[in-house]
């Protein structure tokens, strides 16, 4: 591990995608069973996600999976990346997050977005509406409230078990939540690694604004997005095209599909524009072998200043994605700190 690299820490985040020829409950299973691994491996946290009617991601109800995550593991933190704060009454994510504290202490985060439903369809269903995500720094206020036993909005109530406990909650970002998690004082977590101009202005504002609050005394930064590593640059780039395909394919045809095999997306004969947005899918990520990933991973770090990378890489093949975070694990020696927290 290069100098740069040292002392930063590495997450996983799954999103519980389902292969083709696989159902749900296969794609579920294979998140409790990569999160074994990871603790196996070093890796300091392990979040899942919330997704809602989308055909290609198993993963609508975060805080049950990480509970089955944390009761399959014993040391890595387990959390969410994240829990959809629009989608919910902050209560109810209080209180779910409580129950989680109290069967795993000290080792579960609270990762929360603004986003709601995909389709109009899925927002009608959850009872939300795209301007609910207006009201996001209102909901985090009342949520982290309901922890510290500040909340105004309903005075008589209590969140059990949530008061009293603390729970890092995380603040995810495109842009806009960066000001939200500054003014609260909790930690950013803001991808995507592919728009670096972007996510340097917005870390930059994060850190200019930050207020210190009982959550964070200094600001803390985590930067997500797909890493892949393998034996050929080649290799690793083919990791990558399974979700590109999906996502040309929710592109232009308003559905997130589930992941086909690399092979197949391979010898599709793609349309102009579906050929287009296939490529732009398939760059800017950081991909290739132990070497090439080190140093495009130091030179993010050092552009961002961030203390932690939180990787969230899918495709269809198993084998080669685990093989992908054992090749990360070891270019960052993570298994050092794996030794240490033994």
């Amino acid at each position: 591990m290069t100098a740069s690299l040292h002392g930063i820490r590495f997450s996983v985040l799954d999103r519980s995608r389902i292969r083709e020829s696989e159902g749900a409950p296969a794609a579920l299973r294979d998140t409790v069973r990569l999160a074994r691994e990871a603790e196996s491996l070093g890796y300091h946290r392990f979040w899942v996600s919330e997704h809602h009617g989308v055909p290609g991601v198993a993963g609508s109800a975060p805080t049950v999976l990480a509970a089955a995550v944390a009761a399959a593991t014993s040391s890595i933190r387990v959390g969410t990346g994240g829990v959809m704060l629009p989608n919910h009454r902050p209560l109810l994510v209080a209180e779910a997050f409580g129950v989680l504290e109290s069967l795993f202490p000290g080792r579960i985060d609270m990762g929360l977005g603004r986003s709601v439903g995909f389709t109009d369809g899925v927002r009608r269903a959850l009872g939300r509406g795209k301007e609910d995500a207006e009201r996001f720094a209102d909901q985090l206020a009342e949520l982290l409230g309901w922890f510290t036993g500040a909340q105004t909005a309903h005075a008589e109530v209590h969140a059990r078990p949530a008061e009293g406990l603390r729970v890092p909650p995380f603040v995810l970002a495109t842009g806009e939540g960066a000001s939200v998690a500054a003014e609260a004082g909790l930690p950013l977590v803001i991808g995507d690694l592919r728009d670096r101009e972007r996510l340097r202005a917005a870390v930059d504002t994060y850190r200019t604004a930050f207020r210190p609050s009982v959550w964070a005394e200094e600001p803390y930064v985590v930067v997500s997005g797909t890493v892949a590593v393998a034996g050929s640059e080649e290799e690793a780039r083919r990791l990558l095209v399974p979700e590109a395909w999906s996502l040309v394919y929710a592109r232009t045809q308003g559905e997130f599909p589930p992941l086909p095999p690399a092979e197949r997306v391979e010898a599709l004969a793609m349309t102009e524009r579906q050929r287009d947005l296939y490529e732009a899918a398939l760059t800017g990520h950081v991909y290739g072998t132990e070497e090439q990933v080190g140093s495009a991973l130091e030179q993010v770090v050092a552009e961002t200043g961030a203390q932690e990378v939180l990787v969230t890489t899918s495709t269809h093949d198993r084998a080669a994605l685990r093989d992908s975070y054992r090749r990360l694990a070891r270019l960052a020696h993570l298994a050092d700190g794996a030794a240490r927290r033994r």
